[in-house]
């Protein structure tokens, strides 16, 4: 099956940020921290470093004027709020059964279906790559 180059950055992005909030997930184990702690370390750096990629390498959108902007980071904000939530309650539901990075490993399975959806859709529509 054949994927769309659009969808092909995507998932390249996507397994690059996950390699990496996984190995922050190991680290903050190793240093001591608890599972919620190493858990939303990850998932904050991920967010920062993957909403930049996805922006401008999976979907073009090089537009930078504040009007364009701006709209998008609170549209992101919102998702990311919802991401965040979803994320700690996979963990408080399942931290007796499974181990901490597949807890992520899950959640963040089932976020980026959504993610992708609401950025292809909603978020980084009409991108005309175009910088203004």
């Amino acid at each position: 099956m054949m994927l769309k180059p659009t969808l092909k950055r995507y998932l390249a992005i996507g397994i690059s940020v996950y390699i990496f909030e996984v190995i922050t997930i190991v680290v903050a184990d190793w240093l001591g921290a608890k599972p919620i702690l190493a858990i939303s370390l990850s998932f904050w750096l991920g967010l920062i470093v993957s909403f930049g990629l996805q922006k401008i390498i999976t979907f073009g959108d090089k537009r930078m004027h504040r009007r364009v902007v701006l709209p998008q980071l609170l549209a992101f904000s919102g998702l990311v709020l919802f991401n965040f939530s979803f994320t700690l309650l996979m963990t408080k539901l399942f931290i007796h059964l499974l181990p901490t990075f597949l807890i992520r490993t899950l959640a963040l399975g089932i976020t980026t279906i959504w993610n992708f959806y609401l950025y292809k859709t909603h978020i980084f529509k009409g991108s005309d790559n175009l910088v203004y």
